[in-house]
């Protein structure tokens, strides 16, 4: 599960994010939703992320973090998404990418009588890298888009902090995993595994 991560303003992410400040929908969501561009990101946030514009080229929009209904969806598992009512249209034609620095994830214990208790913060990001590029799924609500991140079993390395992580991509197939023509399944084989885990203070 994803459930918080990061943005700094690096050498990857900042023309990202000048590009997103030019959108027309930052004023848009400014009338209600502070956009941010930097720092760590919760759900409801409304942030950079990338995604094809109407002529199908790689541009960057702000979009908020979650799929709003009876309770909030942050996350969709890329195991059933393409099966899901709720992602699956999403799934065929509206990917997109969410840039991060690194993600959070909190370890997950069992204590002795059964029960789950959360453990150490980790920030976690592949390694070799500064930035991570997540995978996601859009679509629009009342008109402005908004996002899930997708996820997908834990490599062996971190699965002793949780069960899931998100479904990360190296930067030269963001275009490919965008195209809304494209077909995601024939990318999942080049996810992100091999992680760096640190404990945050």
């Amino acid at each position: 599960m994803c459930g918080r991560y990061y943005l700094d303003r690096c050498i990857e992410t900042d023309p990202i994010i000048e590009k997103m400040l030019k959108s027309s929908l930052v004023q848009e969501w400014n009338k209600t939703t502070a956009v941010k561009t930097e720092g760590e990101i919760r759900p409801t946030d409304v942030v950079p992320v990338i995604a094809p514009n109407r002529s199908g080229m790689q541009s960057v929009f702000p979009m908020k973090w979650g799929f709003g209904g009876k309770t909030l969806l942050i996350n969709a598992r890329v195991e059933t998404a393409a099966q899901k009512p709720t992602f699956q249209d999403a799934w065929k034609s509206h990917r997109c990418i969410v840039p991060a620095s690194y993600y959070f994830e909190w370890e997950h214990l069992l204590r002795t009588d059964g029960k789950k208790e959360t453990g150490d913060k980790y920030m976690i990001q592949p390694a070799g890298s500064t930035a991570t590029w997540l995978c996601g799924l859009y679509r629009f609500e009342d008109n402005l888009p908004v996002f899930v991140i997708l996820t997908r079993e834990a490599a062996e390395p971190i699965r002793f902090i949780h069960e899931r992580m998100p479904l990360m991509l190296p930067e030269h197939l963001i275009d490919q995993w965008i195209d809304p023509a494209g077909n995601p399944d024939a990318l999942l084989q080049k996810a992100l595994t091999d992680t760096i885990a640190e404990k945050c203070n």
